[in-house]
């Protein structure tokens, strides 16, 4: 998430607490509820006018993070107007969300110790996949989910949660698969896990399929868990990837979450066939207008897992045009729509192997093996190894492999490279290549170790790199190194995409 100066902070610590103590009053008194939006909204665009004369990042990046940032508030300030949310949700969103990780961003505590041993600040967040089963089989999922019953015991489940919250003062936590919903251990699942730590807020990345008013219910006391709910697009693309029916059932599930009042919010994968379909007004007019979703995040098409190829990524064009397009819908709209690839200038660039600059994060998988992201399946370490040697989270971070990520992501930093284009996997795979041949990481599954030996993989993914930097490499420096025209507490424009 975007970084905000001490002024921004100190508004919406001062809104935080006032929502989640009056949230029910406000909520009914819309002059009240929009009297304070509107003060922290002045605050906000009178930080981007002090950033423009201070700040260390360049005058785009500056400007996208008070646009997501004011998205971000209007979606909590949706969620107030119009009762989406139950009491317990209302409470985590506010106390747990905004004010333990965006404000204060984290166990300080537990920061400053790892900072002192480490000279860097730990990991921002933890991505768990405890099991691989999964009731859909999906063509090209990335997981490549299915029936099978490999999964985390709960012990070692739950040890990872407690020790990034002791270790590295995390407290929040991604959770994906498989299917979340369909992981058992010890008669427990991934409920129970949110229960246990109520400190700490859960997202779950989740088919809809096995979310029914009993599970709503039960997660609108809980408060803490939110489902980000997959979609490939409109019913006839959900269906022919997911299943005959599955878009009905993701229907039926949003609207039990509507009715607990559970927030929610959706999961899209873009991909080279979709791309505009899913950010067309009639789709986002639909799913957050119509059905209640609160945020989305965007997967750009990934050429790992079952049946990887690199004819599903979306073209250069099609990425630099989401690229806008979702910068206006964010804009325009004021929603909050998060895409993992195009939206760097958000978080400095590339997040994983727990990148040393904070907000990084890493990915524990079914079998315990570590891989420094989701999207890049090699592990130089299993975490049920680590526990058997006595070992911690903090000696999984100090790998060397994950160290030579973090060591690429502070170059790519100081040589000011592209934001735009942050991923070692995707967008620098020459690179990624050459750690990858230094380190050796094991392959985290068959498809990972095919895709390493296969020549033409390794030369598509350089030429695609190379396209997409030769279109996006003007817009990098004409729209967001450059001063450009604004003044003030002004939103540049965005330009116009061939």
């Amino acid at each position: 998430m975007s970084k905000m100066n001490p002024i921004q902070k100190t508004a919406l610590n001062v809104g935080t607490e006032v929502l989640v103590h009056a949230g029910p009053s406000l909520a009914q008194i819309r002059p009240i509820r929009q009297a304070l939006v509107d003060r922290v909204e002045s605050t906000m665009l009178g930080g981007l006018k002090r950033a423009r004369a201070t700040s260390q990042y360049p005058p785009g990046v500056d400007d996208d993070r008070t646009l997501m940032g004011l998205a971000l508030l209007h979606t909590f300030e949706r969620a107030l107007s119009d009762h989406l949310v139950s009491p317990a949700a209302r409470r985590s969103l506010f106390k747990i969300l905004l004010q333990k990780l965006l404000i204060k961003q984290g166990d300080r505590a537990a920061v400053a110790r790892f900072n002192t041993q480490y000279g860097v600040n730990p990991p921002g967040f933890l991505l768990i996949s405890p099991g691989k089963a999964c009731n859909l089989r999906c063509t090209g999922c990335y997981a490549d989910s299915g029936s099978a019953v490999k999964k985390l015991d709960w012990a070692t489940f739950d040890r990872l949660v407690a020790e990034a919250k002791t270790l590295w003062g995390v407290r929040f936590f991604a959770i994906s698969g498989g299917e979340p919903l369909a992981y058992r251990s010890e008669g427990k699942g991934v409920l129970d896990m949110a229960e246990k730590h109520p400190d700490c807020f859960f997202l779950m990345y989740t088919n809809g399929t096995f979310i029914n008013d009993e599970l709503a219910a039960r997660l609108a006391q809980l408060g803490n868990l939110t489902p980000a709910i997959s979609l490939e697009g409109w019913r006839e693309r959900t269906d022919a990837r997911r299943g005959p029916g599955v878009f009905n059932q993701v229907l039926a599930a949003m609207d039990d979450l509507r009715t607990a009042g559970v927030p929610f919010g959706v999961s899209l994968t873009p991909t080279r066939d979709n791309a505009e379909e899913i950010l067309s007004d009639e789709f986002v007019d639909f799913w957050f207008e119509q059905q209640g979703a609160l945020y989305g995040f965007m997967f750009q098409y990934m050429p790992i897992g079952r049946s990887y190829t690199l004819d599903l990524m979306p073209t250069p064009e099609q990425r630099l045009w989401m690229w806008r397009r979702s910068w206006e819908i964010i804009r325009e709209r004021q929603i909050f729509l998060a895409d993992f690839w195009n939206h760097g200038t958000l978080s400095e660039g590339c997040i994983s192997a727990g990148r040393a600059n904070g907000g990084g994060y890493l990915c524990v998988d079914w079998n315990g093996a570590v891989s420094p992201c989701v999207f890049m399946p090699y592990s130089p370490v299993n975490i049920n190894d680590i526990y058997a040697q006595g070992k911690t989270l903090n000696d999984v971070w100090a790998d060397p492999f994950f160290a030579g990520i973090r060591r690429w992501q502070q170059s790519y930093r100081q040589d000011k490279g592209n934001w735009l284009m942050p991923c070692p996997m995707r967008d620098h795979h020459a690179d990624l290549r050459r750690l990858l041949a230094e380190h050796e990481p094991e392959p985290t599954d068959a498809n990972a170790g095919a895709a390493l030996l296969d020549a033409g993989y390794a030369r598509g993914l350089a030429e695609y790199d190379a396209a997409y930097q030769a279109i996006c490499g003007p817009v990098w420096e004409k729209h967001y190194l450059r001063p450009g025209v604004a003044s003030d507490g002004d939103i540049r424009p965005l330009p116009e995409i061939g």
